[in-house]
């Protein structure tokens, strides 16, 4: 029985590995966020059995969690990089190569740009969702939910003026994208949709910094930045991995350390076994 617990050991320290590995491999990824095994012990005992005289059946990886913490800000200069303070998520939706709308997806990831017909795009080419606004006042038109996103667009002429040329775009610590014609006109473009969830780790990881509402995450609230749960948006800045380098390589030492000791346990419990069988 030693040698099925130690083997259990053995994988949660491989599970262990892994996981450290992938958060270390991560380091540089614009928003990743590192994850962590969490492991459970294994016990088995007959309902009328003392348990106090039962060992323990070893240990089971019970998930690989992520911590949504906090990032470094780091200062990129360029307009359309967005990140968050605090906490909330963007709203993207991809595109099928039909050109029809995919899935809604949520990011960390500010890094966007601007695709050839215009709309801002992270690097997946999911488009920005945004709010409709009054391209006056900024006021929202419309509930903010799911039916009442929109992709993001920056027009390079006015709408209202075909003859004045896009300056300049801004975008405010509350998430109204504006721009700037020649005319000295600013029209508001939208209002980044932000979202959050009542289970933020119940959301369903897809890579590329994007997630998936799922049923353990619970459904998504929607809401705009620097209000209520949704922290505020940094132009010009990106939120870096909130891997701590340090933190890791001690965590690797300790689960190397754990998986050389439950091997040491299975040689010891084969020298046991060797030692009965060659009594004579």
């Amino acid at each position: 029985m030693s040698f099925y617990v130690s083997l259990s050991g053995l994988k949660a320290a491989a599970a262990d590995l892994s996981t450290i590995s992938n958060n270390v491999a991560n380091v540089n990824s614009t928003a990743f966020k590192k994850s962590r095994a969490v492991f459970n012990d294994l016990f088995a005992a007959a309902p009328m059995q003392t348990t106090s005289t039962v060992a323990g059946q070893g240990v089971r990886l019970a998930g690989v969690t992520q911590q949504f913490t906090q990032g470094t800000i780091e200062s990129t200069d360029k307009v359309l990089d967005l990140a968050i303070t605090g906490e909330g998520f963007f709203t993207v939706r991809s595109q099928n190569a039909d050109g029809t709308t995919g899935d809604i997806t949520y990011t960390r990831n500010g890094a966007f740009a601007v695709d050839q017909d215009r709309y801002v795009v992270d690097q997946t080419g999911s488009r920005l969702q945004v709010f409709p606004v009054d391209p006056s006042t900024g006021v929202i038109q419309g509930a903010m939910d799911t039916a009442n996103l929109v992709p993001l667009q920056i027009p390079l002429t006015n709408p209202n003026d075909p003859t004045a040329q896009l300056t300049s775009v801004g975008v405010s610590k509350t998430g109204i994208i504006s721009a700037v014609y020649s005319n000295d006109e600013t029209i508001n473009l939208g209002v980044t949709a932000m979202a959050t969830f009542p289970n933020i780790e119940g959301l369903r990881q897809q890579g590329d910094a994007h997630w998936q509402v799922t049923r353990e995450s619970g459904d998504t609230t929607f809401g705009t930045a620097n209000s209520g749960l949704f922290g505020t948006i940094n132009s010009g800045a990106l939120e870096r991995a909130n891997v701590d380098i340090t933190e890791e390589l001690v965590a690797l030492i300790a689960a190397q350390r754990n998986f050389q000791a439950n091997a040491k346990a299975i040689e010891t419990g084969k020298a046991m076994t060797d030692s009965v069988i060659n009594i004579r």
